[in-house]
């Protein structure tokens, strides 16, 4: 009887999901504590992987024209200033700097920016990810936004609080995304735009492994000859 119990349960849930993707016309940006100072705490990446890792996701807010909240927490301290670089690409979005709020969702002026965006689609970057990324995208996951985190671009200080911090956030409902996935879902279509044309020099820049794949099939279109052997590959 409770083997059959648990796989009605098991076909229940699996009849219930709903695959929500993220829709480039609902989606807002959000850069949260990505801070100088805090930078030097995000140790569960290499620092270089990481540094890429949270360009990346700032640029490709601007690659797909969604709107983009920036936030900060106390930068006058010893967390420090945002990388200027992100202000200058976005010169026109809300920069919300915190006085003291930890959690950006209990600032009123952050959640009249997201607001004012009319998007329901949140993905979002933070450090730490354990502390002002996990309060903020529970507490919007409450306030009925869909949330989903870029976790490469999310850092703390050490792996086991990264695992057991996005296993908080996805119990309740955050997806966590990497950030070719982030892209992935909101390209959708090669033929869209923003497209291939767009797409592939911000993966040469971001992403190099699939960047090298797309050069090497334009140089054996260019200029391949098929050497004896490779024929009879399949």
């Amino acid at each position: 009887m409770k083997f059959f119990f648990n796989l009605l349960l098991f076909v229940s849930s699996v009849c219930a999901f709903k695959y929500e993707r993220l829709n480039k016309n609902d989606t807002v940006f959000v850069i949260l504590d990505l801070q100088v100072g805090l930078f030097s705490i995000a140790r569960d990446f290499d620092p270089i992987v990481y540094r890429n890792a949270i360009y990346a996701h700032a640029e490709m807010a601007k690659v797909f024209g969604t709107p983009v909240v920036i936030t900060s927490s106390t930068q006058m301290g010893p967390n420090g200033p945002l990388p200027q670089d992100f202000l200058d690409m976005f010169p026109s979005a809300p920069f919300i700097q915190r006085p003291g709020q930890v959690n950006a969702w209990d600032n009123e002026d952050f959640r009249k920016a997201i607001e004012a965006t009319g998007k329901k689609q949140i993905v979002m970057a933070g450090i730490t990810t354990d502390v002002c990324t996990s309060f903020c995208a529970l507490s919007m996951r409450e306030a009925g936004y869909s949330v989903f985190l870029n976790a490469e671009a999310s850092g703390t200080t050490t792996s086991f609080i990264r695992d057991i911090s996005n296993a908080r956030m996805q119990a309740a409902g955050v997806q966590i995304l990497s950030t070719f996935a982030v892209l992935s879902e909101l390209m959708r279509d090669w033929r869209d735009y923003p497209g291939a044309k767009e797409i592939f020099p911000y993966l040469d820049k971001y992403y190099p492994a699939y960047s090298m794949v797309a050069r090497a099939h334009t140089g054996a279109i260019k200029n391949g000859t098929i050497l004896a052997g490779e024929d009879l590959l399949h």
